[in-house]
């Protein structure tokens, strides 16, 4: 077998450059996406040789095409890391409008449905098939500040576990080889936070070194006892 192909949504982050940066590491091809090529760019010489695409990932079309180009050029995705975020929220419930709602949904579960459904079948079709998004605490332990946020959040992990359910009847599923998995956080932090912010002590908050890690991680576990899962990450 090739080493797998992981394509790492959201890639220009610093968790999309940590993340990718790990998958190298652990001797697997890179493709990392995102919406601006210069900042795509510089994150994927970031992580060390991913290799940088460019794509509106909200938009199915746009999905469908950049899905076409990888299975030309590079063949079959074996993984598919699902960061693309954002956050908002506000003081109360009625803070939270219109516009903050549309912006998580295209942001946080357009992004994912497109992806998902895109690379389905490569994914199925894999021995090492996967599927990752990181979610929130705050889907358990909602606010009314964070209503819209883990509204949104809430859906997107619901999305993935029929993800992980499609895996178990599909074609594919007596090979148990394929899994989605919510990894769960507060929140994330890099070097950049911690410059910026040297006063802080971000408590509960989870570095991206160990995402990358519980990344890299779910292509050698059992995808049988993974498969469904919801990981909250120190």
């Amino acid at each position: 077998m090739s080493k797998p192909l992981v394509l790492v949504a959201g890639g220009s982050s610093a968790a999309g450059i940590a993340v990718a940066r790990a998958l190298l590491g652990a001797g697997m091809r890179v493709l990392t996406v995102g919406s601006d090529a210069g900042r795509i760019g510089a994150a994927a010489q970031a992580a060390g040789g991913a290799v940088p695409l460019v794509c509106d990932l909200s938009d199915p079309g746009s999905v469908a095409a950049l899905a076409a180009r990888i299975h030309a050029d590079f063949g079959a995705v074996d993984g598919l890391i699902h960061l693309v975020g954002g956050w908002r929220g506000g003081a109360t419930l009625t803070d939270q409008g219109d516009a903050d709602w549309d912006f998580l949904n295209t942001s946080v579960l357009t992004t994912l449905r497109n992806t998902s459904r895109a690379f389905y079948d490569d994914l199925a079709d894999s021995p090492v098939g996967r599927l990752a998004i990181v979610s929130s605490t705050s889907v358990t332990a909602p606010t009314a500040g964070n209503a819209n946020y883990a509204t949104v959040k809430a859906a997107a992990e619901t999305w993935v576990r029929s993800v992980a359910h499609g895996f178990k009847t599909g074609a594919a599923a007596p090979a148990d080889s394929s899994a989605a998995v919510v990894l769960v956080v507060k929140a994330l932090l890099d070097d950049g936070m911690r410059q910026r912010s040297p006063e802080r002590t971000f408590p509960g908050f989870t570095d991206v070194g160990v995402l990358a890690e519980a990344v890299v991680g779910l292509f050698s576990a059992d995808a049988h006892a993974i498969n469904g899962t919801r990981v909250i990450l120190d």
